[in-house]
């Protein structure tokens, strides 16, 4: 996929989200087979720049390009001036958050607050644009901010014409926050509203939801979040099952841990022990969901605060499963035609 001069490997985008899609997150994604990932959204106010949350999410040291940044705010100015900080900083494309529902985002008029009101959307998108001409702009929403005023097409419009590049939508207004289905209707209208590249996101969590979605929508390509929690190879067994029609044997416990392993290591290095051990928690709560004895390693893990007890209690873990668990199959499964149908 390519939008903008931007080479993909893939049409799977990794979803920006808040306390999750960190370096190390990122990273490990794009090594599991995505194509391109978004940074956790970064906030306009400069008073915040020297946080050392800011720090760590403008420290993109390593990272695989594209390296893309998504800001947020609500003031077309100080929006312009976060593009041309991050640019500075190392990022090769800027993401707009028009979509984040958190209470605490949306009552300072910025995520998708923000499309409540189209005059200040045309003139943060015109100023983003215009600040940071040596790089391509993107935006992220919903699909509105309540299921009666959807107007994710007029706005996706006016994307297109204040020289956006690529948008993506997240199949639910901001009032749906993550509850009920994705409306999948809806971004196919904006598909067929602009020539700009369209992303579907939203409850894409299998390769035949993937398929489905590509298939309803029309979209160029597919974003995954809450999916890829715990599942980072959801990016290759996707992009296998678009490619072959099949799906591949999912990870085995032994390489469930050797991923979950490495991503725990650079969590560690990413922001120390102490930070590190506590932002690895949930994370391994997702690797462990769905196993047996995964409530109890879960209790276990949130009381650890040493780095070495941590790793070994998940390595003791993941052993047991695979001396316990039946192995994964992808035999007799829906061919992507079929998927598709259903």
């Amino acid at each position: 996929m390519e939008f903008a001069g931007v080479r993909l490997q893939n049409q799977l985008f990794v979803a920006p989200m808040a306390g999750v899609t960190d370096r190390p997150f990122r990273q490990v994604c794009r090594n599991l087979g995505a194509g391109y990932a978004v940074s956790e959204m970064i906030t306009s106010n400069a008073l915040l720049y020297g946080t050392a949350k800011t720090r760590r999410r403008v420290d993109h040291t390593g990272e695989s390009g594209p390296i893309a940044v998504q800001i947020a705010g609500a003031d077309p100015q100080q929006m312009a001036e976060a593009a041309r900080y991050n640019v500075a900083s190392g990022a090769q494309v800027i993401d707009i958050n028009m979509g984040c529902p958190a209470k605490k985002v949306c009552n300072v008029a910025a995520g998708s607050a923000l499309m409540r009101d189209e005059t200040v959307v045309a003139r943060i998108l015109e100023a983003v644009v215009a600040a940071v001409p040596e790089v391509p702009v993107t935006l992220k929403m919903r699909t509105g901010w309540d299921r009666e005023s959807r107007n994710a097409v007029r706005i996706a419009q006016l994307a297109e014409s204040s020289g956006i590049r690529l948008v993506t939508v997240h199949g639910r207004t901001r009032a749906d926050l993550y509850t009920g289905e994705a409306e999948y209707d809806t971004i196919a209208a904006v598909k067929a509203g602009v020539s700009i590249p369209v992303i579907a996101n939203g409850d894409i969590d299998s390769p035949q939801k993937a398929a489905r979605v590509l298939a309803c929508t029309g979209a160029d390509g597919v974003m995954i979040g809450r999916g890829a929690q715990g599942r980072p190879w959801i990016f290759r067994e996707i992009a296998h099952y678009l490619a072959s029609g099949e799906l591949m044997a999912g990870p085995t416990p032994l390489e469930v841990l050797a991923i979950c392993k490495q991503h725990l290591v650079e969590l560690y290095d990413f922001y120390g022990e102490v930070a590190g051990v506590r932002v690895a928690r949930k994370h391994i709560a997702w690797y462990v969901k769905g196993y047996e004895g995964a409530h109890a390693v879960r209790q276990e893990i949130n009381v650890l605060e040493d780095i070495g007890e941590q790793l070994r209690t998940v390595e003791r873990f993941f052993q047991l499963q695979a001396e316990t668990s039946p192995q994964p199959s992808g035999c007799d499964q829906p061919s992507v035609k079929e998927a598709i149908a259903a």
